[in-house]
């Protein structure tokens, strides 16, 4: 449960330091992020729903390869055809007025052609489904059963997530929260802490100190405590599919 409007804070951070291991290339018509485990198998995957800013982040790839390094087969596609909003983009920039352009009718045949894609040719049996900001919202959306839906999600700071999306999930679900963000609020938290209790699933809300919305992706890696929440959140999301997801 989240506020209904991206906020500034959804577009602004620090690119970080690395070299990304996978590679791009298309489903259909979608430009996706592959990264591979040590052993190639592509049974247990996750597959990442970004920010708005995007699969080719050098941040958000670099998560995708560390995700490949604890043994998963991950996908990370482009959920907005291109139209990827740019990292410190000038204060003036509207982003609801992008975000008009990209909302679940837009947004879900992406998700619909790579989750087919994925159970059907590429040998996934099971999918965890990872979602930073935007693609929150999305993790709970898909986290159903059925074909084409997630077995297992984790979120990160979520965006434009109604009640009723997060109260109609029907698998484990991990969320790591910033003290300090104006989008998933205090009062949000709490509200998704209730939701998630009349809920007959596992369910895991992590809180850090010190971060801001988006610090899971573009916090500032120079900053010793931005560094261990980011840290800390991604091996909350690995502990939680250890458990559920290969479990």
């Amino acid at each position: 449960m989240t506020s209904n409007q991206l906020s500034h804070c959804c577009t602004v951070g620090s690119l970080h330091e690395g070299e990304a291991k996978g590679e791009i290339k298309d489903i259909g018509d979608i430009s996706t992020y592959f990264a591979y485990p040590a052993n190639g198998s592509t049974k247990i995957a996750i597959l990442i729903l970004t920010d708005v800013i995007g699969h080719r982040l050098i941040n958000a790839q670099l998560i995708a390869d560390q995700f490949a390094a604890k043994g998963y087969f991950v996908v990370m596609p482009d959920l907005f055809r291109g139209d990827t909003v740019s990292l410190n983009r000038p204060e003036g920039f509207n982003i609801m007025d992008w975000v008009k352009n990209h909302l679940p009718p837009q947004t879900e045949p992406i998700i619909d052609a790579v989750l087919q894609e994925m159970r059907q040719n590429l040998g996934c049996k099971r999918i965890g489904g990872v979602g930073y900001c935007f693609g929150g919202k999305y993790v709970c959306r898909y986290l159903k059963s059925g074909e084409k839906k997630l077995d297992v999600g984790f979120m990160a700071h979520p965006t434009m997530l109604e009640a009723e999306e997060l109260g109609s999930i029907q698998g484990p679900l991990s969320i790591a929260a910033a003290v300090r963000d104006f989008v998933f609020t205090t009062a949000k938290r709490h509200e998704s802490e209730e939701i998630l209790d009349k809920l007959d699933i596992p369910y895991q809300i992590n809180m850090f100190s010190d971060v801001e919305h988006g610090f899971s992706v573009r916090c500032d890696m120079s900053k010793p405590r931005q560094k261990f929440a980011k840290e800390q959140a991604f091996s909350q999301a690995v502990a939680w599919f250890n458990q559920y997801l290969k479990g």
